[in-house]
């Protein structure tokens, strides 16, 4: 909550939404049943604290969404897209949603342990990855994995290699096609591995066609309600928070 008050201030955005996590299993988990399967279960404490959470989002006005099947990253690419003509700011730590960057969409990072925000665009993400493309980024994850979500990507290839390989070849498919044109181990594990890679790619890859629809007047920030948030922040003691707001 206090990274979402210092943004509102600091920031000053015009709209607002926030997308969340579904209780079930995702389309990812039907490709690829081990997709984050070392992670903890979500802690109780985290469980319990999720309804607040929504309703604090409801007493600043900003509504949330979330769609069975699909991860929240899905949900804020598919947003991000359909805000078109919009400039637009995916607030997320995620960097797999690099791939959804464009002219008008923006990846923005919340200051976090003394270390200031900051904000990729098309120019950043294209340094930072060693890409020609943000759609890039899915390739590269396809080949060297994330260990964060369980992807496996294709052994022995790690980040040098991985965009070595896609600044040649583009695509992980140009790639595969072209495995032939490479020599020794790589060539071979690429071949022995190229189904795993195409299964990488589709796990790592942001779904931007999400069935959800946007309505921007809806998302319009209009300011915290006193009304319902000191309450919520009473029972919570967020006496800090209380005081940061301006009503």
């Amino acid at each position: 909550m206090n990274t979402l008050v210092e943004v509102l201030q600091k920031e000053k955005p015009t709209h607002l939404i926030v997308a969340f996590d579904g209780k079930e299993k995702t389309f990812r988990h039907k490709l690829f049943p081990a997709y984050k399967s070392h992670r903890p279960t979500q802690p109780e404490d985290i469980s319990i604290a999720i309804p607040y959470i929504k309703a604090i989002l409801d007493g600043f006005g900003i509504p949330s969404v979330t769609y069975s099947g699909y991860e929240a990253d899905d949900l804020l690419g598919t947003l991000a897209k359909k805000a078109a003509g919009c400039t637009t700011y995916i607030m997320s730590t995620d960097k797999d949603l690099a791939q959804v960057v464009q002219h008008n969409i923006y990846l923005y990072k919340p200051s976090s342990h003394g270390q200031k925000a900051t904000i990729m665009g098309e120019k950043e993400i294209l340094a930072a990855w060693e890409i020609t493309r943000p759609e890039q980024v899915r390739d590269i994850l396809a080949l060297e994995g994330d260990p964060s979500d369980f992807i496996p990507g294709i052994p022995s290839i790690g980040k040098k290699t991985a965009r070595k390989l896609i600044k040649e070849f583009d695509t992980l498919e140009n790639l595969l096609a072209h495995s032939h044109q490479l020599t020794g181990k790589l060539q071979a594990t690429l071949t022995q591995y190229a189904d795993q890679g195409m299964l990488s790619k589709a796990l790592a890859t942001i779904r931007t066609d999400v069935p959800i629809t946007l309505d921007l007047e809806k998302c319009r920030y209009e300011g915290p309600n006193r009304t319902k948030l000191e309450p919520l922040f009473a029972l919570l003691e967020f006496k800090q928070l209380n005081q940061r707001l301006i009503w």
